[in-house]
């Protein structure tokens, strides 16, 4: 049996519901466009399901995919508005496929897909009166990605996404500038949906301080400002705080917050959280939810260039807290949280000081001393177990393209994107190797 003939083992659906929406993609190292294209797919309906094509059918048909499936499939099951991922989905969107799963309609943006001959992948279902179009995200794509990492450019960084916002910064006219600021407030406000879409589903605050607070551990208290409100913490939930850079929001990163999210759960369950009584005590209130509120502070552009160097974060502080807000284990985001979660910023929370903050097994960035001090003397930090995508991080993804350029570059040819050359390919690779003696210095306290 083949693996899609394993996906469709199942029973089908009974009948095929307007309201079952279906998409379909690689999903490769996931971002933003991709989590705004779920989006628009779901407010279409109540439920979205969500193919996600082989390892196989991709390099068949486009090019080798920086992630495998493993990792596509955890990018998408965490994505708050996705309510079934499938895996082995063809490429070429298939009627019966989808009728399988009870999906009338399929949902994609205004660009078109095609396969490796060169033909529409939605052909069929558009013949059939089954298709949907919305937007493309604009100024985000793999493409983009790819090119930054290859080019080692810094033109995308963000000096204060607050001003940009604003429209105080940017590029552009005047009229430019406030006109993108609304476009990109607005993408916030839509990504801080709850799994509707359609609602309010997360606080989003700003903190800011001077940059020393942000970089190194000093007790300066810095300001938090809230730029939308959302449901806030339920009662009994347990406010907990995560912290990082989430650069290329990959697997690592949500098996982080998904392992976070299960702690809390476990130690709720022992304490008759999921028990009937307490269940039905809080569906007669409205409506049974989590037990926990998970704030994630994203550190800013700046901050992080500063410890890492090189061109990183590769995405820039809004892209990177795009697909922290759509990821369902988030209630949460503080936009430039210092890298150092002090005392004094954890004391003066806007929820109340976390009742604990996790950390992940690993670091991606070089330490010169112990940013967790200050939970630790508080008696509320706690680290994770170890998982297997606990080594996936924007480094190893820059090394995955790295490593197998000529075939990075031949997919960037086919989407008419100039090539790259041999000289900034090298440069690469001469700024991470002085990056990485760096770190080993800093390791060392040399």
């Amino acid at each position: 049996m083949s693996s899609e003939q394993e996906v469709l083992s199942g029973p089908p659906a009974p009948e095929l519901l307007d309201d079952r929406i279906w998409v379909d993609g690689c999903w490769d190292f996931f971002h933003h466009g991709h989590a705004g294209a779920m989006l628009q797919a779901r407010q279409l309906g109540t439920e979205l399901y969500v193919g996600v094509h082989s390892d196989e059918a991709i390099l068949e048909n486009k090019g080798p995919t920086v992630m495998n499936l493993r990792e596509r499939l955890a990018a998408v099951d965490a994505c708050r508005w996705v309510t079934k991922s499938v895996p082995y989905a063809p490429y070429v969107t298939q009627l019966d496929f989808i009728s399988h799963f009870g999906c009338k309609y399929v949902v994609h943006g205004d660009d078109i897909t095609s396969d490796s001959s060169g033909e529409d992948c939605y052909r069929f279902v558009k013949a059939a009166g089954r298709f949907k179009v919305v937007k493309r995200t604009p100024s985000i794509s793999t493409t983009d990605l790819v090119g930054r990492m290859l080019l080692c450019t810094r033109t995308h960084f963000i000096k204060s996404l607050e001003k940009v916002l604003a429209g105080e910064e940017g590029s552009g006219t005047e009229a430019e500038k406030k006109a993108e600021g609304e476009a990109m407030l607005n993408r916030i406000k839509q990504y801080a949906t709850d799994e509707s879409g359609k609602h309010p589903g997360a606080d989003v605050y700003f903190w800011s301080a001077s940059i020393a607070a942000r970089t190194e551990a000093t007790e300066e208290k810095g300001s938090y400002r809230p730029l939308l409100k959302g449901p806030g913490p339920k009662p009994g939930q347990r406010v907990v705080y995560v912290d990082g850079g989430f650069d290329l929001f990959s697997s690592g990163h949500i098996e982080f917050l998904r392992q976070v999210v299960l702690t809390e759960e476990n130690m709720a369950r022992k304490e008759g959280w999921y028990e009937e009584q307490a269940v039905n005590e809080r569906r007669g209130k409205g409506a049974d939810y989590s037990p926990v509120f998970v704030v994630a502070g994203v550190h800013d552009d700046e901050v992080i260039n500063y410890w890492k160097g090189v061109n990183y974060p590769i995405m820039n502080i809004y892209e990177r807290g795009l697909c922290v807000l759509q990821c369902r284990y988030v209630n949460a985001v503080i936009f430039g949280a210092p890298f150092s979660p002090t005392k004094s910023y954890l004391t003066s929370f806007p929820w109340g000081t976390p009742d604990t903050v996790y950390h992940g097994p690993t670091s991606f960035m070089p330490l010169s001393y112990d940013p967790y001090a200050a939970p630790k003397e508080m008696g509320i930090f706690q680290e994770v177990p170890s998982h297997e995508f606990q080594d996936v991080n924007a480094g190893t993804i820059v090394q995955r393209i790295m490593k197998a350029r000529d075939l990075y570059e031949e997919r960037q040819r086919k989407k008419g994107v100039k090539a790259i050359g041999e000289a900034a390919h090298r440069q690469r690779e001469i700024l991470e190797e002085e990056q990485r003696l760096k770190e080993e210095k800093i390791a060392s306290g040399v």
